[in-house]
């Protein structure tokens, strides 16, 4: 073993079993890879970055508009590739618009030296889904999105595409989120997740009764299209060529002027327009242990052909507090591939994947940590107004 591994993480002396099981990050290991040199950045990371189970990574100062979405390879660095497809360049010393449908690659102010046991995992921050903005973390020499190899040193980058709303960022916006994960990345055991339901129920229905959880490969999660007993809709479609957002501006826009609500369906069913982004909620009230983070598969060709989610990292105590919270909804962001979809009410829809935490984080998902959506209904991005 390293003597640096040693040092960040001294539990691994007494226990070389547990160094080869998977497990992720909590906070206060996040913290030592900053204060051991793995986590560096351009400017100094501030503790509102620090998720309990993750970290929100900032837009460099410059964006690349670029001809197409790339992989790196094997054998090259994202800036070769930049090079090749580059058709301008944006500053964002000072907010600038990324407009929709157009492919953006930005280095990111972070950057990475990590020990040969630790990898990542990324994904976009829940109010970049909501908003339809598409964003997969690069690395040099990657071959994958979204994932960072163990051991990895180096750069990361972020492509960008708005996909419904044109929107005005900046250096230093937060658009995407990172994990780390320890060992080896094994799949997690069902009988471990059933386990942990009967323990700490992890679903509840909308009249706070707990209720059983689906389980195969993951919990599984099915649509809403009754509504609430005073719901009068069930979702939200966006609107075609909505006016310019920008995302420092919160509680400001008028909902209606970006989207369509969607009322209760007399059928109980939807058919998805592969052209439309939609808003949808998940019928359970879900709940993730402190102990545990979670992460829902946003494309799962077994429950049919459309994408239910961007931001699919839930952090630990999401719909659980300290054990004094009856589970909180999804959201969903969905979109369909290529042909209309229908959708009907109750239908499975997608899996979330428990991983166990290298311990408890410091702090929980809640209000106290400025989480936006803890006890959510169906709601839009923090951006909107919410009285309307």
């Amino acid at each position: 073993m390293r003597e640096d591994m040693a040092s960040l993480f001294p539990e691994l002396e007494k226990d070389l079993v547990a160094f080869h099981n998977k497990g992720v990050l909590p906070e206060q290991k996040i913290r030592e890879l900053m204060h051991t040199g793995r986590l560096e950045a351009t400017e100094a990371i501030t503790d509102d970055q620090i998720q309990p189970a993750s970290i929100d990574l900032r837009l460099g100062d410059v964006a690349y508009r670029v001809r197409a979405s790339f992989l790196p390879g094997r054998h090259a660095k994202v800036a070769d590739k930049i090079k090749s497809l580059l058709m301008h360049t944006i500053d964002l010393s000072k907010p600038a618009v990324l407009e929709r449908g157009c492919v953006y690659i930005i280095p990111l102010m972070e950057s990475l030296r990590l020990p040969e046991e630790i990898s990542g995992r990324a994904n976009p921050k829940s109010t970049t889904g909501r908003l339809d903005i598409f964003t997969r973390l690069l690395t040099d020499y990657g071959a994958e999105f979204e994932r960072i190899e163990a051991g990895y040193k180096g750069r990361l980058y972020v492509e960008v595409v708005p996909r419904t709303f044109s929107v005005l960022v900046h250096v230093g916006t937060k658009l995407n989120q990172l994990r780390f994960i320890r060992g080896i990345d094994l799949p997690p055991s069902d009988s471990k997740l059933d386990k942990l339901d009967k323990a700490e129920s992890l679903v509840y229905l909308a009249n706070d009764q707990p209720r059983n959880a689906v389980i195969s490969e993951g919990l599984r999660i099915s649509i809403d299209l009754c509504g609430s007993a005073d719901g009068e809709i069930i979702g939200y479609r966006a609107k075609q060529h909505a006016p310019l957002i920008d995302l420092t501006l919160i509680n400001h826009y008028d909902p209606l002027d970006f989207w369509e609500p969607i009322p209760v369906p007399k059928s109980k069913s939807l058919v998805l327009n592969p052209d439309d982004f939609y808003i949808l909620l998940s019928k359970e009230k879900l709940r993730i242990p402190p102990d545990y983070a979670a992460e829902l598969v946003a494309y799962d060709p077994s429950v049919g052909e459309f994408r239910i989610h961007y931001a699919g990292f839930f952090d630990p105590g999401f719909g659980y507090g300290n054990n004094d919270i009856k589970g909180t909804h999804a959201v969903l962001e969905v979109r369909s591939h290529e042909v209309p979809f229908l959708l009907e009410d109750g239908q499975i829809i997608g899996r979330l994947i428990y991983e166990q935490l290298l311990g408890r984080p410091e702090k929980i998902y809640g209000k106290k940590i400025g989480s936006s959506y803890q006890g959510q209904g169906l709601s839009l991005s923090k951006q909107f107004k919410r009285s309307c």
